[in-house]
């Protein structure tokens, strides 16, 4: 069965905008049953980064393009339900630490990010991170990795259980799905479920996966679907078509960037080299004007020895 692929932004989007889909999706995500789910606010930005952000001998793209999708979720919990932020974010491209760690500084201010009791007292919802990365890393080669936090005795290492806002008002659970990794070998649910990202599905087009539906779990079927109709959708295949565009010529602009940091290098290192060559030949001049002087002197002492000689022998 042919699907949108849905690593593009459009596409992705479209699946999330989808209040089933997005439930079931981000539950298999986190692991927790979401009951409720509301968007708060989504964008896709490019960002721009400076060349003194690229890392030394690479070349990236100085443009990123980032998605950004937020929800407050209401969650099946022991104690009846609890009431989260889920923040999901998409780089396409290697993007800077600091701007992950920006935007989630944003939440842990922002007022709607927390609620109200009975008394009318203000108490801080929970943060979930999820981070859909689409470039290789140097974390551990695993399609799925999540980063959570511990209570424990400073004193024995004991690990202790609590539910108190003071350590889940300001610490975040995270989630980080790496796109690249979700090849063939799933050993569990959330993986197959995340198989719809597999790029090694692509067809001709890269537009769209092939993917075996008959082997997608059936509770979740209703994203294949949505993800099909998506495909049906003219709209989604034109911004599909304008991503590609953007994509193509970035990635143009990129590889051209690439051959004038290496021209800029080379010239750099005639330079450097010329430099080098000149303090090589000042460096020679002076050890011979230093052997000059040298002789000089040696001479000079070898002219008064004789003069001293001539005197004392009556030659002069």
């Amino acid at each position: 069965m042919h699907i949108a692929n849905p690593i593009y932004d459009v596409v992705f989007k479209y699946m999330l905008e989808d209040n089933k889909v997005a439930k079931l999706f981000l539950s298999a995500i986190i692991g927790e049953e979401i009951l409720e789910l509301d968007y708060i606010q989504n964008e896709v930005t490019r960002e721009k980064i400076p060349l003194s952000e690229v890392e030394e001998n690479s070349s990236p793209p100085q443009l990123i393009n980032i998605s950004r999708f937020d929800f407050a979720a209401k969650i099946r919990a022991e104690s009846g339900f609890k009431t989260v932020t889920i923040e999901l974010q998409r780089a396409k491209f290697l993007a800077d630490l600091m701007r992950f760690r920006r935007y989630l500084g944003l939440h842990y201010q922002r007022e709607e990010n927390s609620y109200k009791d009975d008394k009318d007292n203000t108490h801080p919802r929970q943060i979930y991170c999820i981070f859909f990365l689409g470039y290789d890393t140097n974390l551990p080669a695993r399609p799925v990795l999540k980063v959570d936090y511990s209570v424990k005795d400073a004193c024995s290492g004991e690990e202790l259980h609590t539910t108190d806002e003071f350590v889940s008002g300001l610490h975040h659970v995270s989630w980080i799905i790496q796109i690249n990794l979700l090849k063939e070998s799933r050993r569990n649910q959330l993986e197959q479920v995340l198989s719809v990202f597999d790029q090694t599905n692509i067809i001709e087009n890269r537009q769209l996966l092939d993917i075996n539906d008959e082997t997608y779990p059936e509770a979740y079927r209703v994203i294949i679907r949505r993800l099909r109709k998506a495909m049906e959708d003219y709209e989604i295949r034109r911004k599909m078509e304008l991503e590609d565009d953007v994509l193509n010529a970035f990635q143009k602009q990129a590889k051209e960037m690439e051959k004038l940091n290496k021209v800029v290098a080379q010239q750099g290192q005639t330079i450097a080299d010329k430099d080098q060559t000149i303090a090589d030949n000042a460096q020679t001049i002076a050890d011979k004007d230093q052997t000059i002087s040298t002789l000089s002197n040696q001479n000079e002492s070898l002219s008064n020895e004789l003069n001293e000689l001539k005197k004392k022998f009556g030659l002069n």
